[in-house]
């Protein structure tokens, strides 16, 4: 059996601008482009880009892609307030791989990203590294106006995963997740 909570956005960490519908339990998850396994409590999933300039807001769920590279993807989170897309870029046709090529593009450089349903633009920053500090007074480190999840996709082993009805999150709300996994 193990227990967990989660509390508020953890450190930012976990979203409250969207639901989750998955629990699942990963063991040793290697840190992002590294061999290192993981040892954060916590960890945040999603990429994100910083934009110089946006105009209009981003849908959550909504489908976002750079034209001129052939990127998509699936908004998490816009933060209106510091100019933040948080997306994920998963390895199924249409919300990760190129529509015409179905290879893994991911967004990069500052074309510009438009949202689908919203009509949002963003136009990615481009300078050097930049410390973001977000609403729970962590930082997010943001180079040429990418960050990476903290976690390697696709490392560590799955040992449990359960569906759930979609559990929408608030900046106060707090649940406790338990499991009991029987080998």
């Amino acid at each position: 059996m193990t227990a967990t909570t989660i509390t508020e956005a953890e450190g930012d960490d976990f979203s409250v601008a969207n639901d989750f519908r998955e629990v699942g339990l990963v063991v040793n998850p290697n840190a992002f482009g590294t061999s290192t396994v993981a040892s954060a409590t916590t960890a945040r999933q999603t990429y994100a880009v910083k934009f110089a300039s946006a105009s209009g807001t981003f849908d959550v769920d909504e489908k976002i892609s750079q034209a001129s590279t052939g990127a998509c993807g699936k908004v998490v989170e816009y933060d209106s307030s510091n100019k933040i897309l948080y997306y994920q870029q998963e390895r199924f046709g249409d919300y990760g791989t190129s529509s015409t090529t179905g290879a893994f593009v991911a967004f990069s450089g500052a074309n510009l990203i438009t949202g689908a349903t919203s009509g949002a633009t963003g136009t990615p920053q481009t300078t050097g590294s930049e410390t973001v500090t977000l609403a729970n007074n962590n930082t997010a480190v943001f180079t040429a106006g990418y960050a990476n999840p903290e976690l390697d996709p696709d490392s560590g082993d799955i040992v449990y995963i359960e569906n759930r009805k979609p559990i929408q999150r608030a900046s106060d709300q707090t649940e406790d997740i338990k499991l009991i996994i029987e080998f």
